[in-house]
Parts: C-alpha cells; sequence; structure tokens
C-alpha cells in the first residue's frame, strides 16, 4: 500500500476521511430531528465552567504579563531619575556616597521585586494554564466519539429492524425463486440470505460495542477530571495574589525606608547650605559684639577663662563633658527611657559620652539646655538622632 505521509496509508486516510463523513451526516440528522442526540447536561455544565475557567485564567495571564512590564518601566523611569540626581550632584555635597548608595540600592530593589513577582506569580499562573489545552483536546475528542457512538447505535437499530424484516420475508418463499430454482436449491439460497444479513447484524453489533467503550473511558476521565480542576483555581487565585501582596508590601516598605533615607540626605544638605548662607551675617554680629565688649574690660578679660573652662568642664556654668550646642528642627517623640524627647526649637548641650563604644551612627548624647539652666543636674540626659538638630 503506497505511504502519503510518515505514518500515514492510503487506507488510514480513506478511514479518516468516511469518519469525517459519517460524523457530519449523523450531525445534519440530528438537527434535523431525524435522529437522536445522546445529551449529558451536568457533563454539559463541567464543560461551561471548564471555559470560564480557561478564560478567567488567560485574562489573568494576560493581565500579570501587563503589570510586570508596567513594574519594567517604573524600574526604567526610576533608574533613569537616579541617574539624573546622581550627574548633578556635585561631589563636595552633602552625602554624596551615601546618594549614590542610595541609587543603587534602589536598582537592586526594582530588580527583586521583577523578579519575585514573575518566580512566584506568573509562573504559577503558566503552570496552571499548561493543563488547559490537553484537557480541551480530549473533550473534544468525546464529542467526536459521542458522535461516533450515536451514529454506531443508530446503523444498529436500523439493521435490528431491517433483520425482523427479512427474517419475515426468508420465511415465506417467493414465487420467482421457486421458478428461477428448483425446490432443492430454494433452502441454500434462503440460508445464505440469512447469513449475509446476521454478518452485517454482527459487524454493526460490534462497531457499536467499540464506540461506546471508546466513548465511555473518555467520559469517566473527563468526569473526575473536570471537577477537581475546577475547584483548583481557588487555591491558584489565593496564592498568586497572597504572593503578589506580599512582594508589594516588602517592596514598598524598602522602597519607604529609601525614600526617608533620601528626604533626611536632601533636609541636611538644606540646612548646611543655610549654614553657610548665614555664616557671613554672624561673622559681622560677633565683630560688633567684640567692639562693646571693648568697652567692657571684665567681660573681655574672662573670655579665655571661659573658654579654658568649657575644655575641662569644671565650672558649674556648663555640664562636664560639655562639646557644642544643637538646636532641634524637628519634632522627636522618645521611643525609649534612655531618649531625649525633641520639639522644634529646643537648645541642647551635647555632651561626650563616658564610652566611645556605646554612641551608635546618627545618635547623639545631651542634655536640654533649659534644664541645666534650671537645676544643674544631668541626669535628665538622652540620646536623639543627629539629623533632627543643627549646630548653633
Amino acid at each position: 500500500m503506497a505511504e502519503l505521509g510518515k505514518g500515514v496509508t492510503a487506507g488510514k486516510l480513506a478511514l479518516n476521511v468516511q469518519k469525517r463523513l459519517s460524523r457530519a451526516q449523523e450531525k445534519v440528522l440530528q438537527k434535523l430531528g431525524k435522529a437522536d442526540e445522546t445529551r449529558d447536561t451536568a457533563f454539559e455544565e463541567l464543560v461551561t465552567n471548564f471555559n470560564k475557567q480557561m478564560a478567567e485564567g488567560t485574562k489573568l495571564q494576560r493581565d500579570l504579563k501587563a503589570y510586570l512590564s508596567a513594574v519594567k518601566m517604573m524600574h526604567e523611569a526610576s533608574r533613569r531619575l537616579q541617574d539624573c540626581l546622581a550627574d548633578m550632584y556635585e561631589p563636595d555635597w552633602f552625602g554624596k556616597e551615601e546618594t549614590d548608595a542610595l541609587a543603587e540600592d534602589t536598582d537592586t530593589l526594582w530588580l527583586d521585586y521583577h523578579q519575585n513577582v514573575t518566580d512566584k506569580s506568573l509562573l504559577c499562573m503558566d503552570t496552571y494554564l499548561a493543563q488547559f489545552p490537553e484537557i480541551k483536546a480530549r473533550i473534544a475528542k468525546r464529542e467526536r466519539k459521542l458522535v461516533d457512538f450515536d451514529s454506531a447505535r443508530h446503523h444498529f437499530g436500523s439493521l435490528q429492524k431491517g433483520k425482523k424484516k427479512d427474517e419475515a420475508k426468508i420465511a415465506k418463499p417467493a414465487v420467482l425463486l421457486e421458478m428461477a430454482a428448483p425446490s432443492w436449491a430454494q433452502g441454500l439460497i434462503s440460508a445464505h440470505q440469512v447469513a449475509q444479513t446476521n454478518l452485517s447484524y454482527n459487524q454493526a453489533e460490534e462497531e457499536l460495542g467499540r464506540a461506546q467503550k471508546i466513548f465511555e473511558e473518555l467520559n469517566v476521565e473527563l468526569q473526575d477530571e473536570l471537577p477537581a480542576l475546577w475547584e483548583s483555581r481557588v487555591g491558584v487565585y489565593v496564592g498568586t495574589f497572597q504572593s503578589l501582596a506580599g512582594h508589594q508590601e516588602k517592596f514598598h516598605n524598602e522602597m519607604s525606608k529609601l525614600s526617608q533615607n533620601l528626604n533626611d540626605i536632601m533636609t541636611k544638605m538644606e540646612e548646611q547650605r543655610q549654614l553657610k548662607k548665614d555664616a557671613p551675617a554672624a561673622s559681622k554680629t560677633g565683630d560688633g559684639a567684640k567692639s562693646e565688649e571693648a568697652n567692657h574690660s571684665e567681660s573681655a578679660s574672662s573670655a579665655p577663662k571661659l573658654q579654658s573652662l568649657v575644655t575641662n568642664g569644671s565650672n558649674g556654668e556648663l555640664p562636664p563633658g560639655f562639646l557644642y550646642k544643637v538646636k532641634a528642627v524637628h519634632e522627636y517623640t522618645a521611643t525609649d527611657n534612655d531618649e531625649l524627647e525633641l520639639n522644634i526649637g529646643d537648645v541642647v548641650l551635647v555632651l561626650a559620652f563616658d564610652n566611645p563604644d556605646e554612641q551608635d551612627d546618627g545618635w547623639l548624647l545631651g542634655l536640654k539646655e533649659s534644664h541645666w539652666l534650671q537645676k544643674k543636674d544631668i541626669s535628665a540626659k538622652g540620646v536623639f538622632p543627629e539629623n533632627f538638630t543643627q549646630k548653633v
């Protein structure tokens, strides 16, 4: 037999064509109402749910991809913005190194967020949807096998009716048969007709059995799989959005910290700019004060003594360990009993730590000047964030 292609012979091709023609004929007869159609409303509902589930999952997958595309675009925009800041940030400005480090941390945070959402949410949806094409193909195959089963059933039924009629005719010798053959041959002819009828009948019965078996095997499998697949959507959606929400929360928390750090750097740089701006005026005021002090010999002579007493802390006017003064530019609420609470405008006397190893980066030890002037007591000293104050 001639080969028409890999694994395909003329016989197989003819058989497939015949099957398609038989199915098409059966569907036409069913639509015209000339043949009954096997219906399973429960299974049809399962198929409706399957199609809905596949459509919803496909839409979610598409929207997740669009979300990730937007995240990537935001990352690119953030990177360009950080690059712009780095380019215009002059080396001698406050926090240059910190600003560059923040840019790197921000870029890493965006990359991690995009990768986490891809790995934990999008890939979960990809895996979930990967099973739908194969099940959809088996549902279509079940539909074809159901048509084959109906066709075989109708064919067998028509042969059953025809067999009864033929048997009735064969039971009564025909006039023509009697005239055309001798009496001894009439029995052989009748037996042959019965055998031919039985052969067609048996073949149709076997074909019906095969069609029914194939259909029922597919039907039973899908009856078990489709409800389980329908229920699985809840867990998939919960896992996808729970993971997405968790990564969003972590990303925004970390980004908030980086943004706060950048804001603190900008605030400190502005404060230093103001200090430099006010320095000339302060110098002129100092010169005037010195002129006035020149008229008071007692005050002028006491200045060196005061300076000496400030370095060794032996004078009662300033607390032991006094270094310099700062003024609060932001309110700070103490969160522990060793911290100093600040209100805007408070003047704080900065003190040296007894043990330098106890000092944390960005924190100072101090005592409010108002408390010291009233009570001359350093028991109310506490630590406070340096970036909430400026030197005076």
